[in-house]
Parts: structure tokens; C-alpha cells; sequence
């Protein structure tokens, strides 16, 4: 075992040694998919043991030479080649081995994302609010909304190599394009305004605690937001312009300001629990005051007293709430207490302007003064639970942040399940921690203090901090900074980029959003990025910017959800995910969650986020997928196309449901275009984009030596599907002859219950000059076979003389001449031509012929109540074809088609002849090939024959040559006499024959008919007629083209429409 196992070790040491010393030898281009698919095979591979495969070693290198390069990414497979190779074929740069692991590429860029502007400026004001329970709720909701979705992700991410673009990446790969572009989309405009929510964040600390309140503009807090909002994204825009490395370099510290925040809060909770801070509340009654113009909760405190009066004297004129109550100071973090868990338990939402009291503290009720309320704490809007998910849920949004920078992670298949995980339980537990902590460690009145205004003006979560508020202020400041400059950066811009470079809606604008620096950093794409930020700043408001981002990021994890859940439950062989820990249901419920919080956070948001998604989604759709990247999506149809199929099977077609499945025959030229692209137009105009549609065509010969031109013909028929706006699927097939081909595609095209049921095709009309009878037997033998299937045939005279699909038929009739019954396809046809607006305008008249016996008027009523029951409006009329003789015009036509018919049995007797005697001379010359390397004196005996015999020939003596030559040309001499004297036979028997009888009737048949036809509907827009069969008898196929032929003539555009052995239409509901 030993012995085995270490042959087997230098057995693949020595092989990848030779493999690295002769990749060292020769430095080659590598233009394929594989590795050095230029080097000469032959001199390669020379006396290796792998002669066995040396011939197809262009196409499948050996696996010692291919998987290096391929664990290394820098050789990929067809399937992912697209991410080392641009589209127009050019290289790009040599890739660089990443080297960020999962700490510092995934779980600190989470860490900094997730905790961020709202834990410091809102989380606090939300536990007021909602209270602890309530507040728990929130958090709970929306961390496991995000576990959820990680989850999910690390299934996909865990699904294969996962380059630059995260999880934009997993979602168009999993989904497919459209999906992507929409999800791309929306998770572009997510971290926008992420930057906006940050860049907001980042003023109001600056206005509010850091600063004076020194106002730019003095109407409005608004226009201060906007003015110092828009300086502040242009100075983060011109960073990120300068250098995006500087802003990479700076993470870690701005990281470090947040952790050091947090360990401060922590420590703050642990002394507030020994030791109360000094930071007091001071209330009026049971109203909380603004305390930023006052130093003492007193009334004999100056300040406060010019608050609620005119005057500072004793006798002024005072605020009557102010007159009636006492002022109370209570301490705004007294500790861990019972009763302040108990104050704080529950939700505490009032209306806008609405003063914030405590429940505890009794007050003498009073006129309220309008004037006044400006120095009380006061709701700025209406708070509700619904409102409190949509501005807390971007708190937990930086999930992705790791995600997105898959392409600079050493192994992205196993550090984004391990780094996004781990952030979200860490951060998840200091959110849960924090809202304890709050809820039992402040004050009610303070906690619904949104700015801190009853505390000096200090964000509330600052007097909690240990040792000192600056702490907190400096530390959220530069968090806010920081995730600002990664939200232009880390996160978008490289998301943007990808989509540039894979989806259709970022190369429709590749015009304007295309250029960038000569490093690759998309320029135009920043300031695009910075005008959409710019949007969110003009709102001017931190709480109404947080909606907006939750909807995209739900939105976006919504997909992530769905992504995952189709995969697992399709059970493609592809999906094998190293993280094992998932399952659809999970997925399903992060997804539901997902949707749920939309809706709860705001229904409006989330009804127009969907209806941007949608758009984008059709937009792409429309436009056509540039890639297929074998998405979940496709998988999904395949299945539902699989069931489908299996429930057709199940029982058979209804009448109700019949209608036309057309198999198309094309014929293709020398270039392999389409010879007839009007037959393709009236195709579409019959189906209106509905039912089944194969378009075919048969080249002849061998597929090994046709096979590439049956692809470009597929292409080509493609091609001309879209021009003439044909949906449906093409096919060309090679086979040994033109009638082999047509057979199998009649037989064998289309699948289960999607099968073909009627087969459209064009009418020979070059049959009668073309000397070779191929054509008319290929056509009468079709018409054979969809008979013998039982399916229906339609023939199009003159097809390219039918209108196309952009003209309009103004007026004009389409004329049915009904003969005998074929199951009512003959009134259906002209109905499903006037649903296509190039035949809307047409009237349908109906003709039906009536013999001697039949009575006329009774035929047209009754065949005027079949129309009624069928729902068909038309003209009725019934022409009547009296017995008559037969004349000498029929008989005479009759005799020059079968006197036709005749010479050209005799034309193809005489080739066949000629091509004989061609034939036996072939054979001689190649005996005398073979025999050159005879001795000259064999030549001579040889020729010396040859010449006797040419002379006894000629006196007509038989015994000087040898019996071979002799017999051969004596015996083709005789056999051209008889041909002669057999010519010279049919000749004289073709001008004294008669005309059949049977002939002569069908004839007579076709002329009258077609006397009628021409009288009444020489002017129609398209004339139907039944189409007779061919004979039983195959003697008669000569004359069967020219009865077909008579019954057309003089009309312009012919449907001949022969029906499948079923009805097609009922009378029925």
C-alpha cells in the first residue's frame, strides 16, 4: 500500500515537473479557452504515453496542464470566460491574485456598514418610542430578514467561482439577465442613497453637536441640510476621484471610531449601573424642556423665566401652564431600575407636534400657548410601528458590503457565508443589547428625544458613554464619514461597473456612462452616482431618505431569497453548494419576510419600487439578454414546459382548443437564405403569435460535410423569423435527398403535445420548365404523407406576391370556395387571417358549388345558419355547375398534358440511356488507369486488340478479338438500335394516342371550376380552395400538377388548403 501510494507521488511529481519546466521554455499566446491550444501537437506530445489522444489534444488538453491555470482563474472554461475576456475579443490585463481574506475583505466591511449613522442618532429614539418590546420586535424582524437572506447568499456564493460584481454577480447568474439587470438596479440605487443617508448623518452631527448653530440659510434647518449636504458629497466625490486606495487605507480607522463608540456605550452602562451620570432632565409639570438657554431647573433662573414671560420682573406676565406647575429635575440615566424598564416597556406613539411627558409625573392642565411651545421637546412628525421599521431597517444593510468585494477575496466561496454570518450575529447582538440597555438605563422623556434637546443638546446615546459624550459625537462623526466614502467607493463602484460591462440597460447608455480614467475607474459612472446621491440630499432629511433605502436593499434581498429557493428546487445538477446549511424553506420565508417589511415599512415606496424593477425587468427582456448564463429562470420553465407537456399527453386535444401548429418548409437558396420570406409573413399573420410555429428547411447530403452549413441556415431562418416577426422555432436538417428530409421533419418535428398539426409551404411554380421530375414528386409525395399522418397541408400559389406585415389591406374580400367538407379548417383560416390587422378590413365571402340535383336555396340557408352558429360573419353564395359537354377546348388540353407527360417519360428514358453508356465508358477508362503499369509489351498485345477488334467490327467479323472487348461493344450498338427504333415508335404512337377518359373528366372538372372561381373571384385580396388528393395510383402523379395547375389559373393569390381528417371547428360552447 505504502509502496503504491508513494509510486503514485513521484509518478504526478515528475509530470508536473515536466509541465512547469516546459511552460517556462516557450512563452505562448493563449487565444482559446484552453491551454496552449497553438503548440504543434505532434512535436509535443512525442513519445509520451498519451499517443491514444494525441489527435484531439487541440480540443481537450491534458488535465496535468489544465488544472493549474484553471484553480488559479487564469484559464477559464467556456462557461465563465466571460469574465477574463471583453466581448470584442481583446485581452484584458493580466489578473492579480487577491489576497483579502475573511476578516479584513468580509467581516469589518459588514461590521463598518451595518453599525453606522442609525445605531447613533435614531436606535435611541426608537426604543422611546417603540418601547423595549416593541423596539426588540423591530430588531428581530429585521436581523433575521437578514440572516435569512445571508444564508441564501452563501448557498450561491458557495455555487462556484464568484469575480468582481457580488451579488449582483449571484443573482443574474441565478436568475438570469433580466432579473440581474433589475436587482443590479436596484442594489446601484441602494447604496446611492446609503451615501445620502450617511452624508445627512454626517451634518446633522455637525450642525447640531460638533459646530455652533451658525445657519447658512436662515429660513429653514432644510436648506442648512442641502447647503453643507451638497459641500460634503462634492469634497467625498473629489476623494474617491483622487484616489479610491486612500479611502481603502482609511477604513480601518474609521472602523476603529466605531468600535471604540461602542466599547464607550458599553462601558457608560456598566458605571451608569454603580454610578448615575451627571446629566439631568428638567420638566415643567409633566412636559420635558429644551434646557440648551438655561443652566438651572429653576424658576428664579433668569433665563428660564424669560422663556414664559415678558418681563424679568416678578409681576410680568407669564405663560399660564408655566404660572400653574412646578419645575422637577430628574436624572436622565438613573441607573439600572425596575422602573424605568417598567416606563420604558411599552410603545409610547403620539401625532405630530405632539409634547413629549412623562406618564408618572402629574400636571395642572392649562390654555396651551402656541408661542411657548417652541421651548418644550415635541414630536417633529407622527410616529407609528410601521414608520419605525422603515427608518431602522438601513441599520442592517451592510450585509453586501463583503459581497461586492468578491473579486479581492483570496477564496470568496468560503469567506462571505463566514464573514457575512458572523458580522450580522455580532451586530446583531449589539443591537438587541443596545435596546436593553436603553430601555433600562434611560429615561422615557429622554429616549424620545430624537436631538437630545432636553440634554444639553447632546445625542442621547452620548450620556451614556464612558468616559466622555465626545466619544460618541468624534466617533459616529467619522463611522458616518467613513461609510459615506465607502458607499461611493467599496460598494457601487464596482457593482456599476459590472452591470456596464454585462447588462443590456448599462450598455444602451454606454454612450454617455461608458468613459472613465485611464486605470479603468469609471469617471462618468461616479458622477452619475454622485447627481442620484445629490437627490437624496435635496430631501434634506435623515428619516425620509431611510425608506427609500430599505425598499431597494428589500428589494434586492428579496431576489437573493428567490435566487436561492428556485435552485434548490429545481435540483439542476449545477447547484452544489459547498455551505450545506440551507434550505428552500428558508429561503421562501426570508423572501415573504422580505416583502412583508416593504409593504409594512411603506406600501407607496414599495408599490413604485416594484413597478422600477418590473420595467427595468421588461426593458431587458425586449431588448434581448447579451449573455446566457444558464440561469435559474430557464431551468424553471424548462420544468413548467415539462409539465405542460405531460398534461397534454394526458387526454386528447379538445375541439375547442384546435388550432393551427404549423410546420413551415423553407427552402434556402445557394447562400443559404431564405428563397421565400412571405411565407414566413403569412405564417405570422395566420398564428398572430399564437400556438406553435417550426420553420424548416432540408439540405442534401451528409450532416460531417454539411454540418456547419445547417447551422448558418438555422441562423439565416433565425434571422429571417425576427425580421418577418415569426415566433417559433427554426431547424434544418441534412439528409440524403430533399424527399427524406421533408419526411422525417413531417414525422418527427415538434414534442409530445406541442407537435405540428398542419404543414405550410410554397407552390413549385418552376415544376413544369424543370426537367427533372424531383421537384413534382418531392411535392406530391408530401402531400402523401401529411395526408397519411392526418394532418392538415397548406400550399400558397404566387407567395411573394402576398402582402407583408406592414401593409394594410384597405378593403377587398378574402373568397373561401368550400367544395367538400375537410373539417371546417376552411372557415377557420380566413377567421384567423382577420385577427392580423393586414387582413382586419377584408369581408369573407363564402362559395360553395351546387349540382344538378342539390336545391340552391335551401343550401344557402342552410349554410347561412351554420355561419350564424359558428359565430362567422360572411357573405354566403351558391354557384350552381349544370352538366355539360365536354369540350373540345378540355379535350384537347387533356391530350397535350398526357402527349407531355409521354415525352417526358421518354426524355428520361433517353438520359437514362446516355447516362448508362457514360457510365460503361467511365469503367473502361478506369480498367485502362489500372492497367499502365503493365510491361510495354503487355501495352502493345492490349493495343493491338483494340485495334483488331475496331476493325473487325466494322467488316462485321467476330473472330479476331478476344471476347471481352468484342461482346461489350457489340452489345451497346445493339442496345442504342432498339433505343433508336423504340424513340422512333413512341414518337409516331404520341401523335396517334387518345386521351385517357378518367383524364379527360378530371379535366373538364378543373376547367369549369376554375371558369367560376375567375368569374367571381378574380379581384379577391386571397381566393381558398380545397385541394384535391393525389391518385391512389402513382401513374397518375404526371397529370395530378397539371389539374392543380388548371384549377389555379388566372388567380393571383391561391390558398390551397387541404384538412387534417378532424373537425377544427364547432358550434358548441
Amino acid at each position: 500500500m505504502i509502496l503504491s501510494t508513494s509510486c503514485l507521488f513521484i509518478h504526478w511529481f515528475f509530470l508536473f515537473f515536466s509541465f512547469f519546466t516546459s511552460k517556462g521554455d516557450d512563452n505562448r499566446r493563449e487565444s482559446s479557452a484552453f491551454i496552449n491550444p497553438d503548440m504543434d501537437t505532434e512535436t509535443y506530445y512525442e513519445g509520451k504515453n498519451m499517443a491514444l489522444f494525441e489527435e484531439e489534444m487541440d480540443s481537450t488538453p491534458m488535465v496535468s496542464s489544465f488544472l493549474n491555470k484553471l484553480a488559479n482563474y487564469t484559464n477559464l472554461t467556456q462557461g465563465v470566460r466571460e469574465h477574463e475576456e471583453a466581448e470584442d475579443g481583446v485581452r484584458r490585463a493580466a489578473v492579480m491574485v487577491p489576497h483579502m481574506g475573511t476578516f479584513i475583505g468580509v467581516y469589518l466591511p459588514c461590521m463598518q456598514n451595518i453599525l453606522g449613522v442609525i445605531l447613533f442618532l435614531r436606535l435611541t429614539w426608537i426604543v422611546g418610542t417603540a418601547g423595549i418590546l416593541g423596539s426588540f420586535a423591530i430588531v428581530s424582524m429585521c436581523c433575521i430578514c437578514t440572516l435569512l437572506t445571508a444564508i441564501s447568499m452563501s448557498a450561491i456564493a458557495t455555487n462556484g467561482v464568484v469575480p468582481a460584481g457580488g451579488s449582483y454577480y449571484m443573482i443574474s447568474r441565478s436568475l438570469g439577465p433580466e432579473f440581474g439587470g433589475a436587482v443590479g438596479l436596484c442594489l446601484y440605487l441602494g447604496t446611492t442613497f446609503a451615501g445620502s443617508l450617511y452624508i445627512l448623518g454626517t451634518i446633522e452631527i455637525l450642525l447640531l453637536y460638533i459646530i455652533p448653530p451658525e445657519k447658512v440659510v436662515k429660513e429653514t434647518t432644510a436648506n442648512d441640510m442641502r447647503i453643507y449636504g451638497t459641500c460634503c458629497l462634492l469634497l467625498m466625490a473629489l476623494v474617491v476621484f483622487v484616489g479610491v486606495k486612500y479611502v481603502n487605507k482609511l477604513a480601518l480607522v474609521f472602523l476603529s471610531c466605531v468600535v471604540l463608540s461602542i466599547m464607550a456605550t458599553y462601558a457608560g452602562a456598566i458605571k451608569t449601573a454603580i454610578k448615575p451620570s451627571n446629566f439631568s432632565v428638567c420638566l415643567l409639570g409633566n412636559r420635558t424642556l429644551k434646557n440648551e438657554m438655561f443652566e438651572k431647573c429653576a424658576k428664579t433662573d433668569v433665563e428660564l423665566w424669560n422663556l414664559f414671560c415678558d418681563s424679568p420682573y416678578l409681576n410680568a406676565t407669564c405663560d399660564e401652564y408655566f404660572a400653574l406647575n412646578n419645575l422637577t429635575e430628574i436624572q436622565a440615566t438613573p441607573g439600572v431600575l425596575g422602573e424605568v424598564i417598567n416606563d420604558n416597556l411599552w410603545g409610547n406613539y403620539g401625532p405630530d407636534n405632539m409634547v413629549i411627558e412623562r406618564k408618572n409625573l402629574s400636571s395642572v392642565p392649562a390654555e396651551a400657548n402656541n408661542d411657548k411651545l417652541k421651548n418644550y421637546v415635541f414630536n417633529d412628525w407622527a410616529t407609528y410601528f410601521t414608520l419605525l421599521v422603515g427608518i431602522y431597517f438601513p441599520s442592517v444593510t451592510g450585509i453586501m458590503a463583503g459581497s461586492n468585494r468578491s473579486g479581492d477575496l483570496r477564496d470568496a466561496q468560503r469567506s462571505i457565508p463566514i464573514g457575512t454570518i458572523l458580522a450580522i450575529l455580532t451586530t446583531s447582538f449589539i443591537y438587541i443589547s443596545f435596546v436593553v440597555l436603553f430601555g433600562a438605563c434611560i429615561e422615557g422623556v429622554v429616549l424620545r428625544d430624537k436631538f437630545g434637546f432636553s440634554v444639553k443638546t447632546k445625542p442621547v446615546i452620548s450620556i451614556l458613554a464612558w468616559p466622555s459624550p465626545w466619544v460618541i459625537v468624534i466617533g459616529s462623526f467619522f463611522s458616518c464619514c467613513g461609510a459615506g466614502l465607502q458607499s461611493l467607493t467599496g460598494a457601487h463602484h464596482r457593482v456599476i461597473e459590472v452591470l456596464h460591462q454585462t447588462s443590456v440597460l448599462w450598455i444602451s447608455l454606454s454612450q454617455v456612462f461608458g468613459h472613465g480614467k485611464a486605470n479603468g475607474e469609471p469617471t462618468w459612472a461616479l458622477l452619475l452616482t454622485v447627481g442620484i446621491c445629490e437627490i437624496g440630499i435635496l430631501i434634506a432629511s435623515l428619516d425620509h431618505v431611510a425608506p427609500i433605502l430599505s425598499m431597494f436593499f428589500l428589494m434586492c434581498y428579496l431576489f437573493v431569497n428567490l435566487a436561492c429557493a428556485v435552485q434548490t428546487l429545481l435540483c439542476t445538477p449545477n447547484w452544489r453548494p459547498r455551505f450545506k446549511f440551507y434550505h428552500w424553506t428558508l429561503s421562501f420565508l426570508g423572501m415573504s419576510l422580505c416583502l412583508s417589511l416593504m409593504f409594512i415599512s411603506s406600501w407607496i415606496y414599495a408599490l413604485v419600487v416594484i413597478v422600477i424593477a418590473g420595467c427595468i425587468y421588461k426593458y431587458i427582456e425586449y431588448k434581448g439578454a447579451v449573455k446566457e448564463w444558464g440561469d435559474g429562470i430557464r431551468g424553471l420553465s424548462l420544468n413548467a414546459a415539462r409539465y405542460a407537456l405531460i398534461r397534454l399527453e394526458e387526454a386528447p386535444l379538445h375541439t375547442k382548443n384546435w388550432r393551427p401548429q404549423l410546420l413551415v418548409l423553407c427552402k434556402l437558396n445557394s447562400d443559404l437564405e431564405v428563397t421565400h420570406p412571405r411565407l414566413l409573413s403569412f405564417a405570422t399573420q395566420l398564428k398572430a403569435g399564437k400556438g406553435l410555429t417550426i420553420v424548416c428547411s432540408v439540405l442534401e447530403g451528409t450532416y460531417m460535410t454539411r454540418g456547419d452549413e445547417a447551422k448558418k441556415g438555422e441562423q439565416n431562418l433565425k434571422a429571417a423569423m425576427a425580421a418577418e416577426k415569426t415566433k417559433g422555432f427554426s431547424h434544418v436538417v441534412v439528409s440524403s435527398s430533399l424527399r427524406d428530409g421533408f419526411s422525417i421533419l413531417i414525422q418527427s418535428a415538434g414534442l409530445g403535445g406541442m407537435k405540428h398539426n398542419a404543414v405550410l409551404m410554397a407552390w413549385p411554380t418552376g415544376w413544369k420548365q424543370d426537367r427533372d421530375s424531383s421537384v413534382r414528386r418531392n411535392f406530391i409525395e408530401t402531400v402523401r404523407e401529411t395526408t397519411s399522418a392526418h394532418q392538415a397541408l397548406l400550399v400558397a400559389k404566387n407567395i411573394d406576391h402576398f402582402p407583408a406585415n406592414q401593409e394594410r389591406l384597405k378593403e377587398g374580400t378574402v373568397d373561401v370556395w368550400w367544395i367538400v367538407h375537410d373539417g371546417g379548417l376552411l372557415m377557420l383560416l380566413p377567421f384567423l387571417l382577420s385577427q392580423h390587422k393586414v387582413w382586419r378590413k377584408c369581408k369573407m365571402r363564402i362559395f360553395t358549388v351546387a349540382q344538378m340535383d342539390d336545391n340552391s336555396i335551401q343550401m344557402k340557408k342552410d349554410l347561412q345558419m351554420f355561419l350564424y352558429q359558428l359565430r362567422l360573419n360572411a357573405v354566403v353564395e351558391v354557384v350552381e355547375m349544370h352538366d355539360s359537354d365536354i369540350s373540345a377546348f378540355t379535350y384537347e388540353k387533356t391530350l397535350v398534358m398526357e402527349q407531355r407527360s409521354q415525352m417526358l417519360k421518354q426524355m428520361q428514358l433517353s438520359r437514362t440511356e446516355r447516362e448508362r453508356e457514360i457510365q460503361s465508358i467511365t469503367d473502361v477508362s478506369r480498367a485502362s488507369i489500372k492497367r499502365k503499369k503493365c510491361s510495354s509489351a503487355d501495352a502493345q498485345l492490349i493495343h493491338d486488340r483494340n485495334t483488331a477488334s475496331h476493325s473487325a467490327a466494322n467488316d462485321k467479323a467476330a473472330g479476331a478479338t478476344s471476347d471481352r472487348v468484342h461482346m461489350t461493344w457489340t452489345k451497346d450498338k445493339l442496345q442504342n438500335e432498339r433505343n433508336k427504333h423504340k424513340e422512333n415508335m413512341a414518337v409516331k404512337d404520341m401523335f396517334n394516342m387518345k386521351p385517357n377518359h378518367s383524364n379527360v373528366r378530371r379535366m373538364h372538372t378543373a376547367v369549369k371550376l376554375n371558369e367560376v372561381v375567375v368569374k367571381k373571384s378574380c379581384n379577391s385580396e386571397l381566393v381558398l380552395l380545397n385541394m384535391p388528393g393525389p391518385p391512389k395510383n402513382k401513374k397518375g402523379d404526371d397529370n395530378y400538377m397539371e389539374f392543380l395547375e388548371v384549377l389555379m389559373e388566372g388567380l393571383d393569390r391561391v390558398l390551397l388548403v387541404r384538412g387534417g381528417g378532424r373537425e377544427v371547428i364547432t358550434i358548441y360552447s
